[in-house]
């Protein structure tokens, strides 16, 4: 286990507030002051900048934490290689994933990687692809899955699965009864899109620009933030959408929604596992393998 002193610190920098670390630690504010005293004597150095009901971290306090971040992590790595030995895999892991990933691709996985791997508790935030990068940056979460092609030069991107982005509309719809729409028909078309910052809408956009093509051209409806929301929305309307195939899967199964093709435009990219440049955390690495065999 890393010194606890340093366990100290690190609750302190992350809620800047002596007596919420000691709420969090289950110890006293005092045993939390002598902790972060200790630590400062030791390097005869100030960690932390104190005024009037408010502390912030000073420059050493910024290097001391992220330190910090690399001594937990080397830690956490010991803890698993060592548990391997025993066959016993354990420990939190922190998974961030872009919506359409989060509510249609990765519950199954979950569900697998719980059967096989029953002590180990994953905890997933849903988010759009923009905000899982900076929940990794901010290191909120070890490992993200993200859709589209954000490319940020601290992380690391690993390719997982192949998607493709339909054009879907409901199947009372007239305009729907076309197997094939041209670029210029798409342009006078009501569309749904997802919010700024989407993985989804980010791709449309792109290819979209490659035919010459703005969004600014479109017949943009409403914006909505969420998949469900807009596929809810194309059952009762004329409107069309761009989504993940994975997504509508259901839909279209049960003949509530079908596809349009768009005659010289295909939408495809990656789902992707990413996580900051380095080595993953064991856990993170223990669910891209798991992942990529299932």
């Amino acid at each position: 286990m890393p010194d606890f002193r340093l366990k100290v610190f690190y609750t302190v920098a992350q809620t800047l507030n002596f007596n919420k670390a000691a709420e969090v630690l289950n110890i006293t504010q005092p045993a939390v002051t002598k902790h972060i005293k200790e630590l400062e004597k030791t390097y005869n150095l100030t960690l932390f900048d104190r005024t009037y009901k408010r502390i912030s971290l000073t420059k050493a306090g910024e290097i001391l934490l992220q330190h910090t971040h690399l001594i937990f992590e080397q830690y956490q790595k010991l803890d698993f290689d060592l548990n391997l030995l025993q066959n016993k895999t354990q420990g939190l892991l922190h998974i961030g994933a872009s919506t359409t990933i989060a509510q249609y691709i990765i519950p199954a996985y979950l569900a697998k990687f719980h059967k096989r791997f029953p002590d180990i508790t994953v905890e997933l935030t849903n988010a759009n692809s923009l905000e899982i990068e900076q929940l990794l940056t901010d290191k909120k979460i070890e490992l993200g899955l993200v859709e589209g092609n954000t490319s940020n030069s601290d992380l690391k991107y690993i390719p997982f699965l192949n998607d493709e982005i339909v054009l879907v509309g409901n199947v009372k719809n007239k305009n729907s009864r076309k197997e094939t729409i041209s670029l210029k028909e798409l342009t006078k078309i009501p569309l749904l899109i997802r919010e700024e910052g989407s993985g989804t809408t980010e791709m449309i956009e792109s290819n979209l620009a490659k035919k010459g093509i703005k969004m600014s051209n479109l017949e943009i409806q409403m914006q909505l933030g969420s998949t469900e929301s807009i596929k809810n929305y194309l059952l009762h309307s004329n409107a069309f959408a761009f989504l993940s195939i994975y997504s509508v899967q259901q839909e279209l199964t049960n003949d509530r929604l079908t596809v349009v093709d768009i005659d010289g435009l295909e939408i495809k990219r990656n789902f992707s596992f990413v996580y900051r440049q380095g080595q993953p955390s064991p856990l993170a690495e223990l669910f891209m393998k798991f992942a990529a065999f299932k």
